[in-house]
């Protein structure tokens, strides 16, 4: 099979399955899954595809959440602290909570009761700060390379520290939720940390405003079957949230 004809095999196959999943292709041709691989990245360099982590999808919608901080701040508004709100009633007394970046996050801190007796850690120092005046919360930080899209700590150190920690919680932000694309982020080393947070948990919530819902972006941050938890906004259209459920994850409106 010629490569031209190989790319429209997996362009007519993804138009008829609506995904693919390169090992599976690769059995099906009888070639290697590096062919399948390269053939996918030049579709998706030429906009005909979504490259995602095992495979490939049809185009999606990019997440809004990867602009800027301060624009992502103007991002649903209402949603935001009706999730940070939902998300802080979890927390019980005496817990360790990892606590992710983001704006949704900093939504969280702010929702918290004074009266909480808890520890959070984070690689946020927007969290860090939204958290100083309370009393009862024992903030860690962790290190790293600020990676200031996200302003959140980045790298080998941050991943080593919280390989250290156990926590109860964690409250994981999410740049794009779907459904077969799964979480995911636009930065390979935030993506990184995020795994790391989650393995490090016993539970894992993620924070997704309506915007999330169906997009997808480059980084996969973990597989599906790791969530615990999804909170998202009331408003937000039962189809979207039905699949997750189907998985056996515990959805939330708030």
């Amino acid at each position: 099979m010629l490569t031209q004809q190989r790319k429209q095999y997996l362009l007519d196959l993804l138009q008829r399955e609506g995904q693919l999943v390169a090992k599976a292709v690769s059995d099906t041709l009888g070639l290697s899954e590096d062919t399948i691989r390269r053939d996918l990245r030049e579709l998706a360099k030429e906009g005909l595809l979504e490259r995602v982590h095992g495979g490939a999808l049809p185009l999606l919608s990019r997440s809004p959440a990867l602009v800027p901080f301060a624009a992502r701040e103007q991002i649903s508004p209402q949603a935001k602290p009706a999730i940070g709100r939902a998300a802080g009633a979890m927390i019980q007394t005496g817990q360790v909570v990892f606590l992710d970046g983001g704006t949704t996050a900093v939504q969280l801190a702010r929702q918290l009761p004074r009266e909480l007796h808890a520890t959070i850690v984070t690689h946020s120092p927007s969290i860090a700060v939204e958290l100083v005046n309370h009393p009862s919360i024992e903030v860690l930080m962790l290190g790293g390379r600020l990676y200031k899209h996200s302003i959140v700590g980045v790298g080998a150190a941050t991943v080593e520290a919280v390989g250290r920690i156990r926590a109860d919680l964690y409250f994981m932000g999410v740049a794009s939720l779907h459904p077969q694309a799964g979480i995911t982020t636009g930065d390979y080393e935030e993506a990184c940390v995020k795994r790391a947070m989650s393995e490090a948990s016993s539970r894992t919530v993620v924070l997704a405003s309506p915007e999330k819902f169906n997009t997808a972006s480059p980084f996969q941050i973990a597989p599906l079957s790791q969530v615990n938890d999804i909170i998202v906004h009331r408003d937000v259209e039962d189809a979207l949230v039905a699949p997750y459920r189907d998985m056996g994850i515990a959805v939330t409106l708030a």
